[in-house]
């Protein structure tokens, strides 16, 4: 399997700690970005993202020759797809970027090689999209082009680790695609490889993510309900929790990242008739960061104009992943609004396109309002007697 060449699509936080990975264990893989700066990047044996210890594994990839970077794919016996599926307009699934990808690799594709695509997608992406695409342009996907999705289930500050461990779910439009993957990646994956077709590789991973975003949202629903009955929410979840049978999860000020606010949306669009829970759960943690903007105002009434200083813009704590971070856009909303001057301490960047960051310890001396949004370990060690009179919002639970 070693002697595989693969062409890996996208760059980012699935697409290049998968190719670094790959490169380490010996295949030749060729990455492919849009980015003529993450392709430079790559190249120079360095990193765009914050991830623990994928700097050094692109860096012996690169050095090794086994990884290269470029902004068109080469021919290959293996293509992954890893690129970005947003959502558009009202929460409906753009899946413009698998297609362009799709449309990108179709002229490299030739008999006998495999095309995989990790992207987390709605159900039929794999078969009516990309296999169709590649049918469309004269590809045999029936018996030459072997077309299958594996999703990634990977958590952000651990992905290298669980690229291996994790067992990975593969499902081929056709059993010989399911066949071929399951052998590709059985190649590296120390977890189990479980096969099923491409629809029901999809729904799982959509599943997966679904049933997290309804258990936060239990939980975020019990702090909007905590909070007007005076109690402290985080105190009531650990002792409900010492039940054997109880595990709820801890609340926060919404909820962020590529998957969970994000993949639940494409079984609503899909079923919309049936989806109920997993849409109202949606409601509910999309109303959550409304919820601590006004939380925010009310306390802001007792100052001229308060210093408002928020800590942490990521979607969860130690990466500097802010896709779809509820922090982001309570930072936002706070600006626009006027509430007050608003300071942000992100300690996993070194800057923001749109906003300026202070030190942790500069902006506590600062601010008159204290709003805590991401539980990163460096803020873990603030404490609540050195904040003095300061207002303090915590909607992490984590300042004692």
């Amino acid at each position: 399997m070693l002697d595989k060449t693969i062409c890996v699509i996208g760059l980012g936080y699935i697409g290049l700690p998968t190719a670094s990975l790959l490169g380490t264990k010996g295949f030749q893989v060729h990455g492919v970005d849009v980015s003529e700066h993450v392709v430079n990047t790559i190249n120079k044996g360095k990193i765009h993202i914050v991830e623990p210890d994928l700097d050094i594994m692109v860096k012996s990839a690169v050095n090794a020759g086994n990884l290269k970077a470029g902004m068109q794919p080469v021919e290959a016996d293996i293509f992954i797809i890893a690129v970005p599926t947003p959502f558009k307009g009202d929460h409906e699934p753009d899946l413009a970027y698998v297609e362009s990808a799709t449309k990108m690799i179709s002229p490299y594709v030739k008999p006998g090689n495999l095309v995989i695509l990790e992207s987390t997608s709605p159900v039929g992406t794999t078969d009516e999209v990309v296999a169709k695409i590649l049918t469309d342009d004269g590809h045999d996907t029936d018996k030459e082009v072997h077309v299958a999705h594996c999703p990634e289930r990977v958590l952000p500050g651990r992905i290298l680790i669980e690229l291996v461990e994790n067992d990975r779910i593969v499902g081929g439009v056709n059993p010989l695609a399911t066949q071929k993957a399951v052998e590709f990646y059985e190649s590296f994956v120390r977890g189990e490889v479980l096969s099923t077709d491409s629809r029901t590789a999809e729904m799982a991973k959509l599943t997966e993510n679904s049933s997290r975003d309804v258990s936060i949202a239990f939980a975020n629903e019990l702090s909007l309900i905590c909070d007007q009955e005076g109690i402290n929410v985080w105190e009531l979840i650990s002792l409900a929790n010492r039940h054997p049978r109880v595990n709820i999860l801890t609340p926060g000020p919404g909820v962020g990242g590529h998957c969970i606010a994000v993949d639940p949306w494409f079984i609503v669009a899909r079923s919309p008739q049936y989806a109920k829970l997993i849409k109202t759960a949606r409601l509910v943690n999309d109303s959550k960061p409304q919820w601590v903007i006004e939380k925010v105002k009310s306390r802001a009434d007792k100052f001229k104009r308060p210093v408002i200083g928020c800590l942490g813009l990521a979607f969860k704590a130690d990466v500097d992943d802010l896709r779809e971070s509820p922090a982001v856009d309570i930072v936002r909303q706070l600006i626009k609004e006027d509430v007050g001057e608003v300071l942000i301490s992100e300690p996993n960047l070194e800057k923001h396109d749109e906003f300026d960051l202070i030190s942790c310890e500069e902006l506590i001396q600062r601010a008159d309002i204290i709003l805590l949004l991401v539980d990163h370990k460096q803020f873990k060690t603030i404490k609540r007697l050195e904040l003095n009179e300061k207002v303090l919002i915590d909607t992490r639970g984590i300042i004692q």
